[in-house]
């Protein structure tokens, strides 16, 4: 390999570096700018933290309360729910930038793609917290305060609440972005529909080992974790079939219009 080669190669990785260091920091900034807003506008952040704990408040003894055993966890409460806050909303700006930096490989009937899967991931991240919160949180304190003895009273601390949830809405969040990761997957070229085919029974023992990794130790929030990413695995195959069918006409028409 000459010099030039390999100067060429050091140049174009470099340029990736720095277009992903470039896309980072435009990530941040707008979180940051976001999070300043919402501090500002609701700096308090009080009835976004009671809507997140009713599903834990409905589920306690009548007239319990929830307690703060930190000093300081009034103060980082309201921090944590308005940076959850700008989290979701610059979502679909977050994910745009992802798709941006892989787009310039791609064909430009992939590029088009841009859009639909900006949305897709933005929506189907919003539908798995709100999966996670209407139907999940409510069987599983239930479940849980079921197994407290009638001489305990029980008080949930509000820090250790609010991290617990925000792990379960990121946890299914993201599990609810399968159909997308497929999807950019197949378009991408790292892998094949037969291949997901084959690796389907990988993928369920997989989502169970994950669902029994980053949920509580309870039957019902593994099962309500695991059982949508099966059923999203294959929502994603079937629109992975559609791509791999669409694709070699699609590339033959971008190869014809190259070559005039």
């Amino acid at each position: 390999m000459t010099e030039s080669a390999e100067g060429g190669k050091e140049d174009s990785f470099i340029s990736h570096l720095v277009e992903l260091r470039d896309r980072l920091l435009r990530c941040v900034i707008v979180f940051l700018v976001l999070f300043a807003f919402a501090f500002l506008v609701w700096p308090k952040a009080g009835p976004v933290y009671d809507f997140l704990a009713l599903p834990l408040i409905k589920s306690l003894p009548e007239g319990t309360k929830m307690i703060a055993t930190s000093v300081i966890s009034p103060f980082l409460v309201p921090l944590k729910v308005t940076a959850m806050l700008a989290f979701v909303v610059g979502l679909p700006f977050y994910l745009y930038q992802a798709w941006a930096f892989v787009a310039p490989g791609l064909y430009r009937h992939e590029k088009r793609l841009a859009l639909p899967l900006v949305v897709s991931s933005t929506l189907l991240f919003l539908i798995g917290i709100a999966f996670c919160y209407y139907l999940v949180f409510g069987q599983f304190f239930a479940f849980i305060n079921s197994f407290a003895p009638t001489s305990i009273t029980p008080a949930p601390d509000i820090e250790a609440y609010l991290s617990f949830v925000l792990t379960m809405f990121i946890a299914f969040g993201v599990a609810f972005e399968v159909p997308v990761a497929v999807v950019v997957l197949v378009i991408t070229r790292v892998i094949s529909v037969q291949k997901l085919k084959e690796w389907r029974g990988y993928f369920i023992v997989g989502a169970f080992v994950v669902a029994a990794v980053v949920t509580p130790p309870d039957v019902v929030s593994q099962i309500a974790l695991a059982v949508p990413m099966c059923l999203l695995y294959e929502v994603g195959i079937l629109c992975g079939r559609l791509i791999e069918r669409d694709r070699p006409k699609e590339e033959e028409d971008a190869s014809q219009s190259k070559a005039a």
